[in-house]
């Protein structure tokens, strides 16, 4: 769930993305995010956003905004994530990792709600670029890809070998070209895939067995 000051109410880092650099940054995003939502627009899909945003004509879908200690749009709710297993298509996390508290139960739960192959595609800052200076103050947290490429494995996503770039670098002003590779663009995306592993042997393959430790092979 989005972390809460300590007052009770949202973040500061919340503000932040509703400022004139935060703007610039979230307008950027939200072209390369409308064309992943409409790739895949079946079975529906989930759009976790830091500020109001518009999903445009992206099929069926829940686009659920950062708010007071809780995710609000079509519904209010916080974890875990009220959808079935293997209800959606795609999740986008628009700067979750920024804003969310216990992150890891949030991609475990994205794990769960995505259909077998289907993505997610995580936003994140990043520590390298001199927009970092603009969100300097503001409560936000940054990651390297490496980081959020284990954290992925470990709730079972399968995460692409090159992110990808995008946002201002210094300039307020929206950029929505991407580029491979976080460089100095104020964010970039990662997506990962939900693959199951078959239920059967590879053909030709014989099947590992496990001993129990004491137990001989004859």
């Amino acid at each position: 769930m989005p972390a809460l000051s300590p007052n009770g109410q949202p973040a500061a880092g919340q503000e932040w993305f509703a400022s004139e650099a935060g703007q610039a940054l979230v307008q950027s995003e939200i072209p390369l995010i409308r064309r992943a939502l409409r790739d895949r627009p079946a079975p529906p899909w989930a759009w976790f956003a830091p500020c109001p945003v518009e999903a445009g004509d992206c099929g069926r879908g829940a686009c659920l905004v950062a708010g007071d200690g809780a995710w609000e749009g079509a519904l209010r709710c916080g974890l875990p994530l009220p959808f079935a297993s293997g209800a959606l298509s795609t999740v986008v996390l628009q700067h979750a990792p920024a804003l969310a508290g216990p992150i890891d139960a949030l991609l475990d739960e994205c794990a769960r709600v995505l259909v077998d192959g289907g993505r997610l595609h995580l936003l994140v800052l990043n520590p390298l670029s001199p927009y970092r200076l603009r969100w300097r103050g503001a409560g936000l947290s940054a990651g390297e890809p490496l980081t959020w490429r284990r954290r992925l494995r470990r709730v079972g996503l399968e995460p692409d070998p090159v992110s990808q770039g995008i946002g201002p670098i210094w300039k307020i002003q929206a950029r929505e070209e991407t580029r491979d590779g976080p460089g100095l663009a104020a964010a970039y995306v990662l997506r990962a895939e939900k693959r199951v592993a078959p239920l059967t042997p590879a053909a030709g393959k014989a099947p590992r067995v496990r001993l129990q430790h004491g137990l001989s092979a004859g």
